[in-house]
């Protein structure tokens, strides 16, 4: 098995295992990381599946690893993005939030506060709808070619 394959099915799994703990809504994601239960495992267990859902398009797609022409030169650049605002997901978050539980309030401020609630949900939702907008544009960019 190549190094690609092994790292896709790694995020594969990373994937599916996540996406099984939250629509279960396991206990898992609200078991405390700290003496204060302020920093909920589901905190980093999203993380892990916001990271490994791009990732395993990179490496599930050969074209977004070795882009050979511009369209896929493209969408190459837009997984990479994805992949590193994945990985910065819980720092952004954090200072979004004040907090690794993530919860805002009616703060005036912005940390915390409503205004800092959007960014992070546009941040939470727009990951995998990027990923799922690449992989689109590359189901159709495969289609174009197979009728040609």
């Amino acid at each position: 098995m190549k190094k690609n394959e092994i790292w896709f099915y790694i995020s594969l799994i990373v994937l599916l295992t996540t996406i099984i703990l939250l629509l279960t809504g396991s206990s898992l994601l609200t078991f405390a990381l700290d003496k204060e239960d302020s920093i909920p495992l589901g905190s980093f267990i999203t993380w892990a599946g916001l990271i490994s859902l791009p990732l395993t398009l990179y490496w599930g797609i050969k074209e977004l690893r070795n882009p050979t022409t511009k369209a896929y030169g493209y969408l190459a650049k837009t997984i990479k993005i994805v992949i590193l605002i994945a990985v910065l997901w819980v720092p952004i978050s954090y200072l979004l939030a004040g907090n690794l539980s993530f919860n805002f309030s009616e703060k005036a401020s912005f940390q915390g506060g409503q205004i800092a609630m959007k960014w992070f949900w546009g941040l939470s939702f727009g990951i995998p709808v990027a990923t799922l907008l690449t992989l689109i544009i590359h189901s159709m960019i495969r289609l174009l070619k197979h009728k040609n």
